[in-house]
Order: C-alpha cells, then structure tokens, then sequence
C-alpha cells in the first residue's frame, strides 16, 4: 500500500512540477526553499519539491503525503475565508464521507475532551492555532491552520452529570476551494490524531 501512496504522490508532484511553479509562493502560501516550497503543515515544517513531500526534512511517502500533494495541485490565489464556519456534510458532495468525517475526525476527539483541555496552550504552540471567540459557544473552542488555508474550529464540551464529553469540528468556509471533498475530511481525521499525538506525549 505503501508504494501506491507513492505513486499517487509522485505523480501529484508531476503536474505542480510540470512548468516552474511560481505561482505556489503566493498561492499556498510558502516560502521558497531552494528547489521546493516550505510552509506549517499539521504542525511540522513542510516541504513541497518535485523529489517529495517532506516533513521535518523526511520523506513522507504515506496517506498524510497525498493530502498536501494535493494541496499543492489544488493550489489557488483566492484567499482563505474563515466565516461562516461550515460543518463538513454541508459541503457539496461531503455526503459519501460525512460518517466516516464524524467518526474518525470528531468521536475520536471524545475520549481525550478533558486532556485536550489541559494541554491546550500546548497544542496551540504546535500546530498553527489561535483561541476562537467567534465560535459556536462551547466550554472550549479553538482555531487551528493544519494547511495555511484550510482552518478548522475545534468545539468541545466537557462530560457532565447529564451529558458526556463532545467534540465537533467546523471548516472555513472556502476549505473546499483548495482540496478535493474525501482530502478534506482526512485534513480533519490528521489533525485530530496530531492533537491526540500532542496529549499522549505529555503523559
């Protein structure tokens, strides 16, 4: 499986590559790096060349791997918009992945509420994030950049008497325009498993 990761990814990297990609430094954004283009992905420094994706300067060759390619192929010029925040089945044609997305993005989230909380400058020091006051009310929230323009709003409640524990997780509203829909919802299962990552390295 692995190698079809890499081919899917190499032949991503064809197309961006095809003609000298000038417009990536605007368009991601990025920085130039020699022969590719750096930004934060999912919390780690990110390298878009023709040779490969690399984080933290090592080859990834995995599903993660496909869904910045991706980004990169899918880069546009059109700025990131974050209101109005949008649940990922409102998205046109999210309805094949909208279990799937609620499953392993938001139930996965569930178990970790209460650390979540106690670590949460921790993970905002990590992945590009900031505290959401324009959020949906919740007893936490925050707002975090797996990709400089894919931001996803993080909304949980703490377990109760009444209640248990709940995490959701709403889009910006133009994430659509810089990745295809099923890349989407893995943006959202990836960085919920680096928020988790985050919390299990503290204990």
């Amino acid at each position: 499986m692995s190698s079809n990761y890499s081919t899917i990814i190499e032949s991503n990297l064809k197309q961006i590559f095809a003609k000298t990609p000038t417009h990536l430094e605007a368009a991601l954004p990025s920085r130039q790096e020699n022969d590719g283009y750096g930004f934060q992905a999912f919390g780690e420094s990110c390298r878009i060349a023709s040779d490969g994706i690399f984080l933290n300067d090592q080859k990834e060759t995995g599903p993660l791997g496909i869904v910045i390619s991706l980004y990169g192929l899918h880069a546009s010029p059109e700025p990131i918009r974050i209101e109005p925040l949008r649940a990922y089945k409102e998205f046109p044609d999210s309805m094949p992945y909208a279990g799937a997305f609620r499953t392993h993005t938001e139930m996965l989230l569930v178990p970790h509420v209460a650390a979540v909380e106690q670590n949460l400058d921790l993970i905002l020091s990590i992945i590009t994030s900031e505290r959401s006051s324009n959020a949906p009310s919740g007893d936490f929230t925050f707002l975090c950049y797996p990709l400089p323009k894919v931001a996803l709003c993080y909304i949980f409640y703490r377990a109760d008497e009444e209640f248990p524990a709940s995490a959701t997780c709403l889009y910006s509203s133009n994430a659509n325009k810089f990745l295809p829909i099923d890349a989407l919802a893995d943006v959202g299962e990836y960085t919920s498993r680096k928020i988790i990552d985050i919390v299990k390295a503290t204990v």
